[in-house]
């Protein structure tokens, strides 16, 4: 080992893997099996100034950074080769004051941890839908979960933040200080610092939820979109309507529709009669849970083992054009090898309230976020998979009015012009120049300093 290693082990309390390491396979691992590179260096981070330590370091030795807390970007942005990787996940502790109902949530958490110390007090936030998924990662793009609709995307939930930057300095950021990068944080994703703390602002949600699914033959497909569109318009905000087209084991297609309630139950089912009116259900699922049930329920139980594709839009509109689209998934019949699941998910509600201008994230008119995910284990599918699920977003590209940042794969700097208005790009960009003009923080859906535009 070479005296400089050993000087830069030093640094961190948290400790420094190289390549060889005990830990070291498992902190590269990330949630798209596609992803193997490897990193020079890995700072495990538990504390802000191991991240100040991380950040200083890698600059000093030239190293691209990514940062890792959950690992869920498709494209695992969080792992450079032969970069300098900053691994969060030591630094997840989450603080809960019920009598304020705030939440102080470190860089590294889950999901799964914001949820479960919150909801001993029937307490909760607008979190994602899968417990392993990062706050950060989430949050800093938006934040869609099942209680969006009645209390915001999780940025519009955020009350401060503690930031590293480029420079290595730790600032804090909210509508009193620093509020154009509160502006930015809330949307603009990774571009402007590493977060090492989230305060959030919690809610008197209960601990119940329902889940409803009803499953209609293919061909009913037309009629029943139609009448669940129209269902939804009318919705309470505490019902999450979803729809979604899935591969059969004969090489057919089915169609499911429903919605998710956070709340009572009883109430809940009041929806249901509504949605059996479409047509003939093939099944009907029908299921009370509790609410850290509900945010486990899409978890990955094969771990970190399948390789992963995805695309996405938000649509404005669900006519009867749009939605045979969403049926035939780029083909010409709506079946076909490889084909990906496609789903719907509702937004509205406290989403569409925010003034557009109030922070970065875009598309608050949104009405179906639309996504295209693909998932196998054999690496000799790679291609074909990826150009069956990009045939199938380009199936529905001509009905989109934007894409959720957190959604993008590799589209590079015309899916970050999807993302955002003309106008918010422009300010991102100003904020980029303030607290990054260098683009160190490069590896995400990059907002590039003026003088890489």
């Amino acid at each position: 080992m070479t005296a400089g290693v050993s000087d830069i082990q030093g640094r961190f309390e948290g400790g420094l893997l190289l390549p060889g390491d005990d830990g070291y396979e498992a902190s590269r691992t990330v949630w798209n099996a596609m992803v193997d590179r490897r990193p020079r260096m890995i700072a495990r981070c538990t504390s802000v100034a191991d991240v100040v330590a991380a950040v200083r370091t890698a600059r000093e030795l030239g190293l691209e950074i990514g940062v890792r807390c959950g690992g869920h970007s498709v494209l695992g942005l969080s792992v450079p080769e032969d970069g300098f990787m900053i691994d969060l996940t030591p630094y997840g502790a989450v603080r809960v004051d019920p009598k304020t109902k705030r939440a102080w949530v470190q860089g590294g958490a889950l999901l799964g941890a914001l949820d479960a110390a919150s909801q001993p007090y029937g307490l909760a936030t607008t979190a994602g839908n899968v417990s392993h998924t990062g706050v950060g990662g989430l949050t800093l793009g938006g934040g869609m979960g099942w209680l969006a609709r009645q209390y915001g995307l999780s940025c519009d939930n955020v009350v401060s933040y503690e930031v590293v930057t480029a420079a290595g300095d730790v600032v804090r950021a909210s509508a009193e200080e620093n509020p154009e990068l509160y502006w930015g944080l809330r949307g603009g994703g990774g571009n402007f610092g590493i977060v090492t703390e989230f305060e959030f602002q919690l809610h008197e949600t209960g601990t119940q939820s329902l889940l409803v699914d009803l499953s209609f033959s293919y061909e009913q497909g037309l009629d029943v979109l139609r009448g669940w569109r129209d269902l939804n318009a009318e919705a309470p905000r505490q019902a999450t309507f979803t729809a979604g087209v899935y591969n059969t084991e004969d090489g057919g297609a089915r169609l499911a529709v429903g919605y998710v309630w956070v709340g009572d139950p009883d109430e809940g089912r009041k929806l249901l009669p509504g949605l059996q009116a479409l047509g003939k259900p093939d099944s009907e699922d029908v299921v009370e849970r509790t609410y850290l049930e509900l945010q486990t329920m899409d978890d990955s139980p094969q771990g970190h083992a399948s390789r992963r594709y995805w695309k996405g839009h938000y649509l404005q509109r669900f006519d009867d054009e749009t939605i045979q689209a969403f049926l035939l998934r780029g083909t010409d019949s709506g079946t076909g090898e490889l084909l990906p699941n496609v789903s719907l998910q509702a937004y509205g509600g406290a989403i569409a309230e925010v003034p557009d201008d109030a922070a970065a994230f875009s598309q608050r008119a949104t009405l179906f976020e639309f996504v295209s995910s693909s998932r196998w284990t054999d690496p000799a599918e790679d291609a074909d998979r990826m150009a069956v699920a990009r045939r199938t977003g380009a199936g529905l590209a001509p009905f989109a009015s934007g894409v959720y940042v957190n959604v993008l794969s590799d589209e590079g700097v015309e899916g970050v012009r999807r993302a955002y208005t003309p106008d918010k790009l422009a300010r991102l960009i100003a904020l980029k120049d303030t607290y990054d003009p260098d683009n160190v923080f490069h590896l995400n859906q990059n907002i590039k300093p003026s003088k890489e535009n």
